[in-house]
């Protein structure tokens, strides 16, 4: 059992513990030894759902000191990523943190090279890239079924009313959600994006204090484009949270919905003012050890013990963060921006 200690108590994580719980690989390998909050209540409650006889405090050092735990679940808000993750490390801990990474670039790049200081694993939540779907279409762009990638077009409508933190932030979607469609894009595009220019609103009738909706593009280093176009407050016809796809190729195209759902045709003639087509041959669907929260979970625990990186350690996931505040630095300037040079 690894001896594990929850800091954040809020509502996100509820869903980590019932990935736990469901998922038997994480069940038998994770003993949550102590939640911590700065809400006494919030931990002493989740403790309470938890059992098993874990402690609850509002104090992460001294409970890492009690536990004597080897992993931090870093749930809490963005602004107290920094002081979870040092104080984590601090106490020869591992990390798995929910996103963002931090609170700005600078803020990464020091927790980065702090984890190199000190040996440290750190990685960081994308969920998405533990769900059988991108792993079907990532194994389709590499096959070569549409030639060579020149766009992957993202489009995520909802309309969530969260309360919270969430609804008093800038940056919003941005900051909060599009990173996860931006980590997505950046792991089935064959070439890294280098510039951005965002546009971001907030539209009337808007429930969120900033920037609910946002239209991005980004160039790629090989010619190719990433576009996202986006809004939390679009009720009604709504796509799924993995956002809705199209993947152009110099070959042919595939609309994909963000889960198995594919359909595509790829070019099979050389006649004709439009060419003759035949439905993308798709690979067959990958075999995921778990999926979501739970897949990232297990990766993290299962690259400890391999010595190896987690499929979102800090020094690739930075990347993507990179990509998110070169977004915002768009939006707030008008201006095209190039995309931070990353260790």
């Amino acid at each position: 059992m690894t001896r594990a200690v929850m800091a954040g108590c809020g509502q996100m994580s509820a869903g980590w513990l019932r990935a736990i719980r469901e998922t038997p690989a994480l069940a038998d390998r994770i003993e949550i030894a102590g939640f911590v909050d700065l809400s006494a209540a919030a931990a002493e409650a989740r403790a309470a759902d938890w059992g098993q006889g874990a402690r609850a405090g509002t104090d992460l050092a001294a409970m890492l000191d009690e536990t004597g735990a080897e992993l931090v679940f870093d749930i809490v808000v963005p602004p107290a990523r920094r002081s979870v993750v040092e104080t984590a490390f601090a106490h020869g801990c591992d990390v798995l943190s929910e996103k963002p990474m931090a609170n700005g670039l600078d803020e990464a790049r020091w927790l980065l090279s702090l984890a190199r200081e000190q040996g440290r694993l750190h990685a960081i939540v994308q969920n998405r890239r533990h769900l059988p779907g991108i792993r079907q279409v990532r194994a389709l762009i590499e096959g070569g079924e549409l030639g060579e990638i020149t766009g992957l077009h993202a489009d995520f409508f909802l309309g969530p009313h969260f309360g919270g933190f969430r609804e008093e932030m800038e940056h919003v979607l941005l900051l909060d959600m599009a990173i996860h469609t931006f980590d997505a894009a950046r792991f089935l595009a064959p070439s890294e994006p280098v510039r951005v220019y965002a546009q971001e609103t907030n539209p009337k009738g808007s429930w969120f204090a900033h920037g609910a909706s946002a239209n991005v593009l980004f160039d790629c280093a090989d010619g190719s484009c990433i576009t996202y176009r986006g809004s939390w407050v679009a009720e009604g016809a709504p796509t799924s949270w993995e956002s809705a796809w199209r993947i152009t190729g110099t070959k042919g195209s595939i609309l994909w919905d963000g889960n198995l759902g594919i359909e595509g045709a790829v070019r099979d003639g050389t006649e004709g003012f439009f060419r003759e087509t035949r439905p993308v041959a798709l690979p067959p669907v990958p075999d995921v050890p778990a999926e979501g929260h739970a897949g990232v979970i297990l990766d993290f625990l299962t690259a400890r013990d391999e010595g190896r990186d987690p499929l979102s350690v800090n020094h690739d996931n930075i990347r993507s963060l990179a990509m998110t505040f070169a977004a915002i630095e768009s939006a707030e300037s008008g201006a095209r921006v190039t995309i931070g040079e990353t260790p």
